[in-house]
């Protein structure tokens, strides 16, 4: 049986264009506003959705999505909240994937088998471990393929000849690209990079490529969406959640707006891109 994942790969492979991937924190700024934003997200025109898992030291974060993570777990975000997060969208979307996106630590707490099982009841369909290298990842890849959640793994600028069939094997789901060395919402990548970054894993592997980092825009993702299988975008969908919220960190009335109307542009824009990719 096919994974969700795989086949809104191949429903968007088929109208000819990239995805669009839409990073939130789960929790962020509270548990309903949340939901209800994850809820939006598919109607504005998301194609697969990541879901944050707050966590108190994200290293491979900036300020915005620190920021985030710090406002869920202040609301009383857990990693057991987040997983009732994904199964509360379930009860209205039965298509969307989900990828769960964090650090091991608090997986490794819950307890891996444990967490596994319940992401994949509840309806999550991959996870990304950002801090977890591919040489240390067998006790969550194995029982996640044993129950058909894919571990999909970062790429960087840095992944070099030596080192991306290391990152390639045993990935499943899509490989994630990440287009520029450092932090979550920092510069806007080189394009003419990507391009060859992306051409040069795509021939080593026939998982989707989806490119993240720097994109804030819908011609951002334009011009990424010529290159890549999925543009994703996270920072700035949280720097626009942000900016909605009054001065204790609460969620005012514009906030769903605020973001999926941000989606809507950046899902114009890989839309956009397919008469490029067509040409």
């Amino acid at each position: 049986m096919t994974s969700r994942i795989s086949r809104r790969f191949a429903q968007t492979r088929a109208q000819g264009r990239a995805a669009l991937v839409t990073f939130v924190m789960g929790g962020d700024p509270d548990f309903a506003t949340s939901l209800a934003l994850v809820k939006a997200l598919p109607h504005a025109g998301a194609d697969l959705i990541e879901i944050g898992m707050p966590f108190t030291d994200p290293m491979a974060d900036g300020p915005s999505i620190q920021a985030a993570g710090l406002r869920a777990l202040k609301a009383g975000a857990t990693l057991a909240g987040v997983l009732d997060l994904v199964r509360a969208f379930r009860d209205s979307d039965a298509d969307t994937p989900i990828v769960l996106m964090g650090y091991y630590n608090p997986i490794y707490v819950y307890g891996v088998e444990r967490f596994l099982d319940r992401a994949k009841s509840a309806g999550a369909d991959g996870v990304i471990v950002v801090d977890l290298p591919p040489e240390e990842d067998e006790e969550l890849r194995s029982p996640a393929a044993r129950i058909g959640v894919d571990l999909i793994r970062l790429a960087t600028p840095t992944t070099d000849a030596a080192r991306l069939p290391v990152v390639l094997a045993n990935a499943s789901g899509f490989i994630y690209y990440v287009s520029i060395t450092g932090v979550t919402g920092a510069a806007i990548a080189d394009y003419s990079k990507v391009a060859g970054a992306v051409a040069r894993i795509k021939a080593r592997t026939d998982l989707p490529v989806a490119v993240g980092f720097g994109v804030k825009t819908g011609d951002n993702a334009a011009a990424l969406a010529q290159y890549a299988d999925a543009v994703v975008v996270g920072t700035a969908l949280v720097d626009a959640l942000q900016a909605t919220l009054d001065s204790d960190g609460g969620a005012g009335a514009q906030t769903i707006d605020a973001v999926a109307n941000l989606v809507r542009d950046l899902a114009q824009g890989v839309r956009r891109a397919s008469r490029v990719r067509a040409q």
